[in-house]
């Protein structure tokens, strides 16, 4: 007795290749997803994750290649058309109407309607349905609730909705857990379960390789708009899926020990304090040294840089800079006394995305009443080629950059400004594993060169990977510090969930 044929794929593509401006993107990937699979998609900034998930979903035309769906050829040439086919795409950057309620969002462009002359909202049946959608995702909420009034796991919870609510048979996540804090992740991954559990098929495109080891079935690597490689995840080791991506070795540098002779104190706190945020806040970051500030969200980790920033001054409490008192009231303040602060959002705080490279580099060093065009230039391509920034020119703007180059553009900027300092928030937040890997290549070179560091990050494996010592936070307060020698994941969590030592 013969065995009965396997069915096809969910989602085949083949040959599928796209060009902008006559630059290509994509070139004759194919790529396959099964039914009931989370298949993640991996690869760094502008390898074509994006762009390929665009054609999936309707937003994009392929110049060349075929698609087909549950075996049957396809192509979906508007958002829409992919929808109906079962398509729902939860892009990074969340496209909900924040005044209207949960319900309203989850079926926006299909409300339930009787026509009665002109259609009906049916009101009831709308509040009903999302209701059962939110609990099907293990939420339970008033779906009357504005969106503007929920966290932004909540928010990326009413787009996963939405999904569902088109009877979605494949959704594509892009960055889903960036905004997301620890216990946001967890509800999603939950989610994410339920909705494998039902035969749901999810395209998980990610930066973060620990979750590609966590969730997904099988892993495809893009690089430069070819497809490297689709694997189980069972049978691609990690540092063979970062060569993949890559295309080369990563250096990891350990930090090493300091000198014995204890460096100057460069930055020391004494009581800093801020109403609730936090409170009684005291250390020391020595020249040459880096220093994580390690908590959960919430614990007053960006609240304490971006008051030593000037950002929110602190309500009481000292400053000291190489032994001198400083009074930061701005961030002007801060500049002039020799401190830098790359912003946990770089879009929103760190860089003018539609000025040139050139003049986010020189913002805080070059300019003052005069614009010296030929110094500028001249500093900006400096900087360029010692960051290795990706860009097509210092005169592009910077929102044409990928987020490790846009995360270079500020460090440059500091760098420009001679500050000694720096005050890094989420330093890789949203950037590829080779940025990250440049980027923290970057930040032990500052030290080398004499320059003091405080970071905070939510990435455990960040904060062992590169700190000397880390403080970590809770409640606003310093729940205990820890060496490079003692600090475990383990020991890190136990501190900021109030445990002790």
């Amino acid at each position: 007795m013969t065995a009965a044929p396997a069915p096809p794929p969910l989602l085949r593509l083949e040959g599928i290749s796209k060009s902008f401006g006559g630059a290509p993107v994509l070139s004759g990937v194919a790529f396959e997803v099964r039914t009931g699979e989370v298949h993640a998609l991996v690869g760094e900034n502008g390898a074509g994750k994006s762009t390929l998930m665009n054609i999936v979903s309707g937003v994009l035309q392929p110049d060349a290649g075929r698609m087909e769906w549950a075996g049957v050829p396809v192509a979906p040439h508007n958002p829409r058309a992919a929808q109906d086919l079962g398509i729902s795409f939860v892009h990074q950057e969340l496209a909900l109407v924040p005044q209207l309620s949960i319900a309203e969002n989850v079926f926006l462009g299909r409300h339930p309607s009787r026509r009665i002359g002109l259609p009906l909202v049916k009101w009831g049946e709308l509040r009903e349905r999302a209701k059962a959608l939110l609990a099907e995702l293990g939420h339970d909420v008033d779906p009357r609730t504005l969106v503007e009034q929920l966290s932004i796991g909540e928010q990326q919870l009413v787009e996963i909705a939405r999904a569902l609510a088109c009877v979605s048979r494949l959704i594509v996540m892009d960055e889903p857990t960036a905004p997301l804090s620890e216990r946001e992740t967890e509800r999603l991954f939950e989610v994410i379960g339920r909705l494998r559990s039902r035969g749901v098929s999810i395209v998980y495109i990610t930066h973060r390789l620990k979750e590609v080891y966590s969730l997904a079935d099988r892993v495809t690597v893009l690089r430069d708009g070819l497809r490297i490689v689709t694997a189980p995840v069972s049978e691609m080791p990690h540092d063979l899926l970062v060569r993949h991506m890559v295309g080369r070795e990563l250096s990891e540098e350990a930090a090493g020990p300091h000198d014995s002779a204890r460096p100057e104190v460069m930055l020391r706190v004494d009581g800093l304090a801020r109403g609730r945020d936090f409170r009684d806040i005291g250390f020391a970051v020595r020249r040459g040294e880096i220093v994580a500030l390690a908590g959960l969200v919430g614990a007053g980790r960006s609240e304490v840089l971006e008051s030593l920033f000037g950002v929110s001054p602190a309500g009481g409490g000292r400053i000291h800079l190489a032994g001198r008192e400083v009074k930061i009231r701005t961030p002007a303040d801060a500049i002039r006394a020799g401190m830098a602060l790359v912003p946990d959002d770089r879009k929103a705080k760190g860089l003018m995305l539609g000025a040139s490279v050139r003049t986010n580099m020189v913002l805080a060093s070059e300019r003052r009443f005069v614009i010296r065009c030929r110094n500028e230039a001249a500093a900006a391509a400096r900087m360029i080629g010692e960051l290795r920034v990706r860009t097509r020119g210092a005169e592009r703007p910077a929102g044409e950059l990928s987020g490790g180059n846009q995360q270079k553009v500020v460090l440059a900027k500091w760098l420009l400004a001679d500050a000694r300092v720096f005050l890094l928030d989420e330093p890789t937040r949203g950037v590829d594993v080779g940025a990250k890997s440049e980027i923290y290549a970057l930040i032990r070179a500052l030290a080398r060169r004499g320059a003091a560091i405080l970071f905070a990050s939510s990435e455990l494996d960040e904060v062992l990977r590169l700190a000397d010592r880390i403080l970590v936070m809770h409640r606003g307060r310093i729940a205990g510090e820890l060496t490079r020698a003692e600090a475990t994941e383990e020991g890190i969590m136990r501190l900021a969930t109030g445990g002790s030592e």
